[in-house]
């Protein structure tokens, strides 16, 4: 098939997402009409002077992209705007052919004096549920003809957060007033990893990972050891946002500090330039034995290509990137949205901008759509799993039959 796939045919064939932050995906409207109920200042009240004030096409710096996600929190406090923005994201997701999403974000950060850490994880289930509900009731879903909807969540914890992050992180940080910073911010992982813990394994909510996300430099992973060791235990799985503004070593201690299953961004991995250990002599073998290490044990990448170009300069023209290379090496790679307000992507979009700029065949549109799948949390036992793999392939295969019978310029051999 051409690689240049028609936008109809990216968006219908199975996709997932598995590095999606609620907090950075909502629909603007809604943020807008929430604002208002709630009495949040915004810096406009039209979706077009959002759009250009607040969720550019391209930002100066992370903390310029970072400013968006404290207007949104402000409007995630109740349980009822954390279900409708849940499930108005896993409807945006299913209306371009996602079918399944591990929606990642940190309950701490939406909690009040009425709503505690479970209240949250239990808000953001009953949305996703509701939405997994009515897709999957429509006859071509119940009769077997398309791949159901599912989702995961998984928990983030916070390398760094301040008084000001929510009601919890000012009480957390009072309580603990006297103990050393890092030693603070290693307690509310701990906290955390024991309520996704009592979520899945009490309550039945699919909470199926672990996360880690903030300023890598200066906010070491082994200070949230413990958290992970805890999630480890009880069988969550774990994953860790690493590479992305530090150095390769940073996606090595993830994954031996951390037992990470999966990596975020990772798009320091090959690049010898970015290590800063200075215990670390010969660089590019560091990297090469890395990024063996990495494939042979198939721990996943989660690429967001669209974010990478906003945060980093250094994509900013995407042929830049290092998912070309990610792909010539065969590593396991599944591309992701990062943020779908902030970085004003969706899924189709980033797997068209990777077939065009990085000349995709369809093994490797294949590749990266299995991949998704086979390397996703999936919240059902293994036999359930390996069925759900196979019904999303079959009927990938079965799209690219019926876009190679519309258009016979598109060969798939």
């Amino acid at each position: 098939m051409s690689t240049h796939f028609p936008r109809e045919f990216l968006e219908r064939i199975p996709k997932t997402d598995l590095h999606v932050h609620l907090d950075g995906s909502l629909r603007i409207p809604t943020l807008i009409e929430l604002a208002r109920e709630s009495g949040v200042e915004l810096p406009s009240y039209s979706e077009e002077g959002l759009l250009e004030t607040v969720f550019k096409e391209s930002y100066q710096s992370l903390d310029e992209y970072l400013t968006g996600f404290g207007l949104t929190t402000e409007v995630m406090r109740t349980r009822e705007q954390l279900e409708r923005i849940a499930y108005e994201l896993a409807v945006d997701n299913q209306q371009e052919g996602v079918r399944y999403i591990e929606v990642r974000f940190a309950p701490q950060l939406h909690t009040s004096k009425h709503l505690d850490t479970m209240d949250v994880l239990r808000a953001v289930c009953a949305g996703l549920e509701r939405a997994k509900r009515e897709f999957n009731s429509r006859p071509q879903v119940s009769g077997g003809r398309e791949p159901p909807f599912e989702y995961g969540i998984i928990a983030c914890a916070l390398r760094y957060f301040n008084k000001h992050f929510s009601t919890f992180h000012n009480s957390f940080l009072a309580l603990h007033r006297y103990t050393p910073p890092e030693r603070v911010y290693a307690l509310a992982s701990l906290e955390l990893a024991q309520a996704a813990a009592h979520a899945r394994r009490e309550e039945g909510l699919p909470v199926v990972g672990f996360d880690l996300a903030g300023p890598e430099e200066g906010y070491p992973p082994h200070h949230h050891r413990e958290a992970y060791e805890y999630a480890h235990r009880h069988f969550l799985q774990k994953t860790v946002h690493a590479g992305e503004a530090y150095g390769p070593e940073s996606i090595f201690k993830a994954i031996t500090e951390l037992h990470a299953d999966r990596i975020g961004h990772g798009t320091s991995l090959l690049n010898p330039m970015a290590i800063s250990d200075p215990d670390i002599t010969d660089k590019a073998r560091y990297v090469a034995d890395l990024t063996q290490f990495i494939a042979d044990r198939r721990i996943t990448l989660e690429v967001c290509l669209t974010s990478n170009q906003q945060t980093n300069p250094a994509y900013r023209r995407l042929s830049g990137h290092p998912f070309g290379q990610m792909m010539e090496r065969k590593l396991s790679v599944t591309l992701c949205t990062d943020n779908r307000t902030v970085s004003r992507t969706t899924v189709t979009d980033e797997f068209a901008k990777a077939c065009t700029t990085f000349d995709l065949q369809l093994p490797d549109l294949k590749n990266l759509v299995v991949y998704g799948f086979k390397r996703s949390f999936y919240p059902h036992d293994y036999a359930a799993k390996r069925q759900y793999v196979r019904r999303a392939m079959e009927y990938f295969e079965k799209v690219v039959e019926e876009f190679t019978r519309r258009r016979p310029d598109l060969d798939p051999s």
